[in-house]
């Protein structure tokens, strides 16, 4: 087909060898590993993109090697606008950084690229050239009309669907038959003369799957599209050959095309990499059956959804790799003051099945992870995230600056630092009641003492005869136990166990009509600290608020 290849090929001038020259082997350390994150831009990258994504770059980090973006966008069709620029923003607001690679539509860094595909058509029509004129691969004139009568010929017969041995007419066409249609302006695509047997098997090694068999590939697959360019089994081969990738990280539901990529790597003449297909996100659903995540029906399979929860990407990422490897989380355990960079990724702590998504053991990872941080980094993010998503919390922590860190700051720098929040979308609902503007109660959360003018006795005589805002927590404790003992309650828990027929209560009930007084809530951090950022004025309005209540 030699003479057909220059026709459909008149400005190829450069051969295979040309671009093995030009792509010369990277100058790596032998075991270091090359991988890519390949997406088509055809909308946003979801969290299995993510979860894909961040195994490539880990594998690439622990190794020294090489972690490449390459955009796959040889459907025009599909592609969304910005949709590039979409996919590295999302990218790189989860830190996933590339070592080469797409910057943009029209730029890219890198000895290897281009990075785009659409960019590359020239590459692949060289090597496509090659193939004709080599007799593997031919031209295929099929018409849909003619590809109907012949599914439904072997839906009839019971047979396989496809372009195959008998069915594949076109490639037994002679080259004068087919330059001759041609010449006509019949519409064509090139497709690969497969050599395979569908009756035989071959093993597939998979580093995470194991050894999985197929059946060869005999399908005459399509190689090059009406359009000149390539179909993505075609182009994927040729850019990983080129770029040198050594891994391939992808989700499992592309193990079935296994068969149709080994061909073509056996037929390219190619070293084949290695292929690790990571197992589907899943999720137990409302009625406890276990499904695939879904992008229609589950808002956590968006990214986005982490952005608008406020969720800390790096927590999201530090689950994610949970889910990737089994020891990540007990590796946490035992080191505290590391991360993600500390860990090295092993493909076999993965799971061959499908991996379950747990969006509450996320939040209670993300709760671990923000425990950590200080105060000042706590606020600093919460000012960016209420910036998009909260403007009139916004507006209150920046008129409030130091007050607002003061209170992030309750229980935050001790052994055990308390984990009230898992988001930043989730801190007004946690600390609310400690802005004057957002402090109306719908009703408050009382305890043991509930009687109304009990507790405006009580309230009245704290602030009247034992506030004092220079009291360290010692002497203010020790107040609030004078206090309890003035109305009749134990000044010790221990005390009224001991004997509940002398007292009322106990201190721990004075110390929640104080609390349920100041922030309407019956369980929320250490009751001095909230009593001092609020200060005595702010006390006795909330006090009067009670009063108005209950006059």
């Amino acid at each position: 087909m030699k003479e057909a290849a220059k026709i459909i090929f008149p400005n190829i001038d450069k051969n295979r060898d040309y671009y093995e020259g030009k792509y010369s082997e990277r100058a790596l350390k032998e075991d270091a590993i090359v991988t890519r994150y390949a997406p088509s831009p055809t909308g946003h990258i979801h969290i299995g993109n993510l979860f894909s994504c961040l195994i490539g770059r880990k594998i690439s980090k622990d190794t020294n090697g090489i972690f490449y973006l390459r955009i796959e966008d040889t459907d025009g069709k599909r592609e969304i606008e910005n949709g590039i620029e979409g996919i590295i923003k999302d990218l790189h607001d989860f830190d996933i950084l590339f070592d080469e690679g797409a910057i943009s539509k029209n730029e890219c860094f890198g000895s290897y690229g281009p990075y785009i595909q659409s960019e590359r058509k020239e590459i692949y029509q060289t090597y496509i050239k090659d193939l004709l004129e080599k007799g593997l691969a031919y031209v295929s004139f099929l018409t849909p009309e003619e590809k109907e009568k012949m599914t439904a010929l072997q839906e009839r017969t019971k047979q396989r669907i496809g372009y195959y041995g008998p069915f594949a007419t076109d490639r037994y066409l002679t080259e004068e038959e087919v330059i001759q249609k041609i010449k006509e302006g019949k519409p064509y695509v090139i497709r690969l003369k497969s050599m395979g047997n569908f009756d035989k098997r071959f093993v597939h090694n998979d580093l995470i799957k194991g050894k999985v068999e197929f059946p060869e590939n005999d399908m005459d697959i399509v190689i090059m599209k009406g359009d000149g360019l390539p179909t993505y089994h075609f182009a994927h081969v040729i850019d990983d050959h080129l770029m040198h990738t050594t891994h391939v990280i992808r989700g499992e539901d592309w193990l079935s095309s296994i068969p149709v990529h080994h061909e073509l790597w056996q037929t390219l003449e190619f070293k084949e990499p290695k292929y690790a297909h990571t197992p589907l996100l899943m999720k137990i659903d409302e009625e406890g059956v276990k499904r695939k995540l879904s992008k229609r029906k589950d808002p956590e399979a968006a990214i986005s959804f982490y952005d608008q929860e406020g969720i800390p990407v790096q927590a999201v990422c530090l689950y994610l790799m949970t889910v990737a490897n089994s020891n990540f989380e007990e590796f946490l355990l035992h080191n505290k003051d590391k991360g993600i960079d500390d860990f090295v990724f092993d493909f076999k702590k993965m799971s061959k099945s499908g991996a379950l998504f747990d969006v509450e053991k996320l939040k209670n990872i993300s709760r671990n992870y923000l425990s950590t941080l200080k105060a000042i980094d706590i606020y600093d993010a919460l000012v960016h995230f209420t910036q998009k998503y909260d403007e009139e919390f916004y507006r209150l922590i920046t008129k409030y600056k130091e007050e607002t860190i003061s209170v992030l700051n309750i229980e935050r720098e001790q052994k055990k630092p308390r984990k009230d929040f898992y988001a930043y979308g989730d801190i007004r609902n946690q600390i609310w009641y400690m802005y004057d503007e957002l402090f109306e109660p719908k009703y408050y959360e009382w305890g043991t003492i509930s009687d109304a003018k009990e507790i405006l006795s009580i309230l009245k005589v704290y602030i009247e005869k034992y506030w004092d805002e220079t009291d360290d927590e010692n002497t203010w404790f020790q107040k609030l136990k004078d206090l309890s003992e003035e109305f009749g309650y134990a000044r010790e828990v221990k005390e009224y166990k001991q004997n509940p027929e002398f007292y009322k209560g106990h201190v721990g009930d004075i110390s929640m009509v104080i609390r349920v007084a100041l922030t309407s809530k019956a369980m929320t951090p250490n009751l001095y600290d909230i009593v001092s950022i609020l200060g005595k004025n702010r006390i006795e309005k909330r006090i009067s608020l009670i009063e108005e209540k209950y006059r």
